[in-house]
């Protein structure tokens, strides 16, 4: 193994901490599961390293790259254990953040409320000045009323502090002035402005996303600052890229200064991974179906591109930033069925995690959970998960879902069977969300489940919403950390700017394009991107000039604002997606432009298709049989096959099960399953109407 070669994938989960190995050179890979560590996310990366590195004989000193998914942003945000934090405004507006939108959480909870700001109303200040609607100034900046502010953020004891005033997304000035002035004074005190975090209209999004961001400035930059030192001592020669939720990746200090960017990047790697897979088995348009030990996350990808929301919630917070568009459910290996007030059975979102995680880990669990359903019902191997590493006691599966059959009167297979068919319901209700209801129907899809619970519960899903095919990526449990590898680089430019569609406006959307492709080739510039290795993603956010809501168009592009379509041509595509979304559009209303989005791309090597084991066979032999519970009320006699020994060309015919060292894979009675070119599982259903 030459030194520089070895690109490597972390993706750190609620309960595993998965490990992707590429050799760039000689094309092997190498996989790797180790608990994660949730008090301290970087423990698990590094033990895990060195774990790969002793299973495998990579030396830690021939990693060229890493790539990082963290949920280190979103769990700092669900447990509160952020900095504390101030926020300033323009006078007259510091409670912003608590009046919001004035739309309760939940339509029919009366009860149900916002989570409290993050800065307690004792910690916004307010400094005098104004910008107007058109970036001109109104008021100017006040320089006594920030020293007054200055003084306040000295004496609350704050560590952090967000900026964010009105109109500051058209004109800066002012932000950038009080962020001088407040860092001279203070220079510990970590500072976002909105225009630097999200400069774009809608100011209780862009000060809610400021002020997520300026809470976990201190707390990630700690985390960046550990792991990237330890990097640096393991593995000195290796470039550290940290994944976002538009799914791709960014700098370590960029991920410093701007940790509100991280808050989906796990689940966005999977669909990276995905898309990656799709294209390699030459199939287009697929449903993603992630499911690991504490919730599953679906997504639609059409023509092998997966769409950006931008308005979404964290932790109960508004967040404006280019997420991909994941629907979330507290369906995963270690949901807890339990019995509510009514008498009904429900699964999750309650969860076991990893500690002490579901009762057949031998941890001290003894809830009854999603795993130990499949236990009980024979579907998972006794000899246990990662290979054997992790056994698995069958007893006390029967022991923790025996509790739920005494209380049903059924029998353990037939209560485990009926916790399976609640949690495949939970998933397909996440899956309805981001198809049936946006306008596609379900059955025009591939299902690609992944995460290490994922093919377990891919027939369920697919034979509720009939889809005649399931495709298992080659390492379904470890897809994340893979998508990490086949992620370009990354850096996402907005011009916010209300403008009507018509010859008028031209000259001005020209002027903001190309204003953003200067940021763009800075950008390639600072990151050493050669120009073999650019791209470009133009999207224009239009609305009827009716409309409160816009939507996002992507549009064809070369390098600038020569590749602008002409305003007839801009208006068609608004159209084609206002019919998708809406199922309407009126020709003769007027448009406005509402944004302009401009995303750079540094092109890095990838993963192409795995090797084939030496000892893989076209007509493999199972390695055992076991009883396994399927759809009906007796077991089947089930063969068990080792997926390493499977070469292109594999037919097998169901019911079979087939274990490999990150995830089992269900096949189903009369269903058939072939391995493809690229050792992917491709299993057609035969029960489809």
């Amino acid at each position: 193994m030459q030194a520089g070669n070895w690109f490597i994938g972390v993706d750190v989960g609620g309960t595993f901490t998965d490990l992707y190995a590429f050799d760039r050179e000689a094309g092997s890979v190498a996989l790797h599961k180790t608990s994660s560590t949730p008090a301290n996310p970087a423990e698990a990366i590094l033990n895990g390293l060195r774990e790969l590195s002793l299973k495998t004989g990579l030396p830690l000193a021939a990693m060229a790259s890493l790539a990082h998914g963290t949920t280190v942003a979103t769990n700092a945000l669900i447990q509160r254990r952020g900095a504390r934090v101030a926020i300033v405004t323009t006078r007259n507006f510091r409670d912003l953040v608590e009046i919001g939108r004035q739309i309760r959480p939940k339509l029919y909870d009366l009860k149900a409320d916002h989570p409290l700001p993050l800065a307690p109303r004792e910690m916004r200040f307010e400094v005098t000045e104004r910008i107007g609607p058109a970036g001109e100034v109104i008021e100017p900046l006040d320089e006594a009323s920030v020293d007054a502010v200055i003084e306040q953020l000295r004496e609350s004891g704050a560590e952090a502090c967000a900026i964010a005033f009105l109109f500051a997304y058209l004109n800066p000035a002012h932000e950038d002035a009080v962020k001088a002035r407040i860092k001279a004074a203070l220079p510990n005190l970590a500072i976002s402005t909105s225009s630097e975090v999200q400069p774009e209209f809608r100011e209780y999004e862009r000060t809610s996303t400021t002020l997520l961001n300026a809470y976990l400035q201190p707390i990630f930059s700690r985390y960046m600052t550990t792991l990237k030192d330890a990097l640096a001592t393991m593995s000195p020669g290796a470039h550290v890229g940290i994944n976002q939720s538009n799914g791709g990746l960014m700098s370590v200090d960029k991920a410093r200064d701007f940790p509100i960017r991280t808050a989906l990047s796990g689940p966005a790697a999977g669909t990276i991974g995905a898309i990656h897979t799709a294209r390699q088995a030459n199939k287009l348009d697929i449903i993603t179906f992630d499911m690991g030990g504490t919730s599953a996350d679906v997504a639609l990808i059409r023509n092998c591109e997966t769409k950006l929301a931008f308005d979404r919630d964290v932790a109960g917070f508004p967040v404006r930033m280019p997420m991909v568009d994941i629907n979330t459910v507290g369906a995963g290996g270690g949901s807890i069925a339990w019995f509510d007030r009514d008498g009904l059975m429900k699964v999750g979102p309650q969860s076991a995690g990893a500690v002490p995680g579901p009762a057949c880990y031998g941890r001290g669990g003894i809830e009854p959970t999603v795993t130990d359903a499949n236990v009980v019902l024979g579907r998972l191997s006794v000899h246990g998960l990662l290979g054997g590493a992790m056994p698995l006691d069958v007893d006390a599966s029967r022991r923790a879902v025996g509790v739920v059959a005494e209380r049903l009167g059924f029998s353990i297979e037939r209560a485990a069977k009926g916790m399976l068919d609640i949690v495949a319901a939970n998933m397909v209700r996440a899956i309805r969300a981001i198809s049936v209801e946006r306008g596609h129907d379900p059955r025009d899809f591939v299902l690609m489940p992944f995460g290490g619970a994922g093919p377990l519960h891919a027939d369920g899903c697919a034979r509720a919403l009939d889809i005649g095919q399931i495709i298992v990526p080659y390492s379904p449990g470890i897809l994340c950390a893979q998508g990490l590898l086949v992620a370009d680089q990354s850096e996402s430019f907005v011009r916010s700017q209300r403008l009507p569609l018509d010859d008028r406006s031209v000259a001005p959307l020209a002027a903001l394009i190309d204003e953003m492709m200067e940021e763009a080739l800075a950008w390639w510039k600072a990151e050493g991107i050669g120009e073999g290795a650019r791209a470009l993603k133009l999207a224009v956010d239009m609305r009827y000039a009716s409309q409160n809501y816009e939507l996002q168009v992507p549009i064809e592009t070369d390098m600038g604002a020569s590749a602008l379509p002409s305003v007839d041509a801009l208006k068609q595509l608004f159209f084609a997606a206002h019919e998708q979304a809406y199922g309407f559009h009126n020709p003769a209303d007027p448009v406005d432009v509402v944004a302009v989005r401009l995303t750079a791309l540094g092109s890095l090597p990838s993963p192409g298709t795995p090797p084939v084991p030496e000892t893989a066979s076209r007509e493999p032999v199972p390695r055992s049989r076991r009883s396994v519970w399927f759809e009906d009320a007796e077991p089947y006699d089930t063969p068990v096959y080792d997926r390493a020994g499977f070469a292109p060309g594999v037919t097998i015919e169901g019911p079979a099960i087939i274990d490999q060292f990150d995830a089992t894979t269900l096949v189903f009675p009369g269903d058939i399953a072939r391995i493809d070119d690229a050792l992917n599982i491709v299993i057609d259903r035969a029960r489809t109407s």
